[in-house]
């Protein structure tokens, strides 16, 4: 399935008018790894200031963690660690794979971002986030959410 998704986004890639530079902006490879509260969920201490982060497709969660093997646990690993902006418990699920950008960390040379939508209860609007699991970046709490307490 994974082929097959990269496949198809390497099709994307080159049949586009994507530029062969990323659009990514918070790309940090010297970010440190992870790491993990419980086997399931990630230890966030740090919260973004950058309205952005999470938030627009430019500037992605970054969440590779030593390999992309283990893609949708470490997603599922980092949206654990959240939770509303009063500690409300949130739920989520993936609404979609997105636009593509270059990366070195896959075998056709092309990442997509997961779009994740989370909800909690008094919510007026759910919030959407864009997850990268390609690259690295300091993991951050985005603007509007708090870290779960263990």
């Amino acid at each position: 399935m994974k082929k097959i998704v990269s496949f198809i986004a390497l099709l994307l890639f080159a049949t586009s008018c994507i530029s062969t530079k990323s659009t990514l902006k918070n790309v940090n490879e010297n970010a440190p790894s992870p790491t993990l509260a419980n086997s399931n969920t990630f230890l966030i201490l740090e919260y973004s200031k950058d309205k952005k982060y999470g938030y627009n497709k430019d500037y992605p969660v970054n969440i590779f963690f030593g390999s992309t093997t283990y893609e949708n646990l470490n997603q599922q690993r980092f949206l654990n660690a959240l939770a509303g902006p009063n500690g409300e418990k949130i739920t989520y699920i993936k609404l979609e794979s997105c636009c593509p950008f270059p990366t070195k960390r896959s075998e056709m040379g092309v990442g997509l971002l997961d779009v994740y939508e989370l909800k909690w209860e008094g919510q007026r609007k759910p919030v959407t986030l864009y997850l990268n699991i390609y690259e690295k970046g300091v993991l951050m709490v985005p603007v509007g959410l708090t870290a779960k307490k263990n």
